[in-house]
């Protein structure tokens, strides 16, 4: 018989989180914390979402996602989870920059970058500091209409090398572009610039045991490979969700699912204001990735000047067409030493490429297979500029891509970005919509990355906490509530 992983569920549930990303998980844990009984369905068999990882034959272990997100995650992780995992975040140091414009390494912080903008690029040093501080006050409410290649002609005019420098690593992080609004990328970039760039000491198979230790502790019901198939809905109130043939009833729903998969398939469209589905419509997908995977043999080492992350390109200038062709010229290796993982002896390396969805949902499957071949063979060829004969020492080898990541994590066109700025709000009206309603994850580039996803979670928990305070009561007597109100 197969596995029951519904086994001793309960019949109901104050809340029920969809989905184990980490806006998902946090917002579970913020909730039993205060007290309410949470089930938190995940439709894959590990939790994390794309703070994911995977292991493969000869114990290699990598981890998904480029791994870079700013100071304040320590915060973040101090007060939403615990300090056994605050205190394993630890700065990356070496972060380098290969492309036709410029070869350099920076600690990637306000203080270097402005050293490098002064003394290597020749800018006068008002001039950079008037452009930290202004992106540096940058808010949600400021206004919309100035796009970020708007923000950089404003200060740096004629300057494609001080564009690349500066954008190219935020483009890697979240998908944003010079189309896109300047807050979005302001908010983001000056959040690394405050003490440089970070990543989770133990991998990221570390990172998920402690948080399912914490879960645990507060009393989560966490259960993997429980796609959720429904939710549903009752007079624009939330009432229950159906998996695997069972409906569980819930006062309230956090889906931590795709944003416009959680409107148009879980919820349905009945069930929303012609005017909120017309914005919904709207909202365009933020562009996916690539990833091949490269362990080596153990006991081979990589030189550590090969640095922590390195922007590796070959494209003249930068451009946001170039870096997602399937032709790939720019993209950032991850270099794992054996200090990442205490314990080891394994060098790995994970090199990310920005995609588009449609480029390689569209090929049949032969092409498929072989431009995932072409796709290993031109990132070893690439990575054998900075470490020497590489090829030989590797052990395993493969890739994703954005068809892969619509597998395994169930976000339309493989979105790893989520959406584009304009999903922000109407994630914030679904429960405007739907009473009880809720969703937490990756929308608006301002809240891509792990600190983004982490911190959107404790909101959405947050108001999902006084909107059950508000309505002790079972769902049906909370929608008739609802209806008098």
């Amino acid at each position: 018989m197969p596995k029951d992983f519904l086994a001793g569920v309960k019949p109901q549930y104050d809340v029920i989180v969809v989905g184990g990303g980490l806006a998902g998980l946090t917002a579970a844990n913020t909730l039993a914390r205060a007290g309410h009984s949470v089930l938190l369905l995940e439709q894959h068999y590990k939790l994390g979402g794309l703070a994911s990882w995977f292991r493969r034959r000869g114990g290699h272990i990598f981890d998904v996602a480029l791994h870079g997100f700013p100071v304040g995650m320590i915060k973040s992780c101090r007060r939403y989870w615990n300090e056994r995992i605050a205190e394993r975040i630890v700065q990356l140091k070496n972060i380098r920059f290969d492309n036709p414009m410029f070869a350099l390494s920076t600690t990637f912080d306000r203080q270097d970058f402005t050293r490098l903008l002064t003394e290597r690029f020749g800018l006068e040093q008002q001039t950079v500091e008037s452009f930290f501080d202004a992106v540096r006050t940058m808010n949600f409410y400021d206004d919309q209409s100035m796009t970020t290649g708007q923000l950089f002609e404003r200060y740096f005019p004629g300057r494609a090398d001080v564009v690349r420098l500066l954008m190219e690593p935020i483009t890697f992080a979240n998908g944003s572009t010079l189309e896109d609004p300047a807050i979005a990328y302001g908010i983001v970039f000056s959040n690394f610039m405050s003490k440089g760039v970070y990543t989770f000491q133990g991998g990221t198979d570390g990172l998920m045991r402690l948080i399912a230790e914490e879960l645990a502790r507060n009393g989560v019901d966490a259960r993997p490979c429980c796609p959720v198939q429904k939710i549903k809905v009752h007079r624009r109130c939330v009432q229950a969700v159906e998996v695997a043939g069972r409906t569980i009833k819930a006062r309230a729903v956090v889906s931590n699912a795709n944003l416009l998969g959680t409107i148009f398939q879980l919820v349905g469209e009945e069930h929303f204001d012609a005017d909120y589905l017309r914005q919904a419509r709207q909202v365009r997908m933020n562009n996916s990735s690539t990833q091949v995977y490269l362990a080596l043999r153990p006991g081979e080492m990589i030189d550590p000047s090969c640095g922590d992350l390195l922007f590796s390109s070959t494209a003249p200038a930068f451009s946001t067409e170039s870096l997602l062709s399937r032709e790939v010229t720019s993209r950032t290796f991850t270099f794992y030493y054996p200090w990442m993982r205490p314990g080891t002896n394994r060098c790995l390396v994970v090199a990310s490429a920005n995609a588009r969805y449609e480029d390689w949902a569209a090929l049949g499957p032969e092409e498929y297979r072989q431009a995932k071949q072409v796709l290993i063979d031109q990132t070893i060829d690439r990575l054998e500029q900075y470490v020497p004969n590489v090829r030989s020492k590797l052990d395993w080898v493969e890739c994703s891509t954005p068809v892969t990541f619509a597998r395994y994590t169930g976000h339309l066109e493989g979105a790893s970005f989520g959406t584009k700025f304009e999903g922000l709000a109407v994630s914030r009206a679904l429960p405007e919509q739907v009473a009880g309603l809720y969703h937490a994850g990756s929308v608006g580039i301002i809240m891509s990355g792990w600190l983004g996803a982490v911190n959107y979670g404790v909101i959405v928990a947050n108001e999902v906490d006084a909107y059950l305070m508000n309505n002790n009561s079972s769902p049906q007597q909370a929608c008739r509530k609802q209806e008098l109100v």
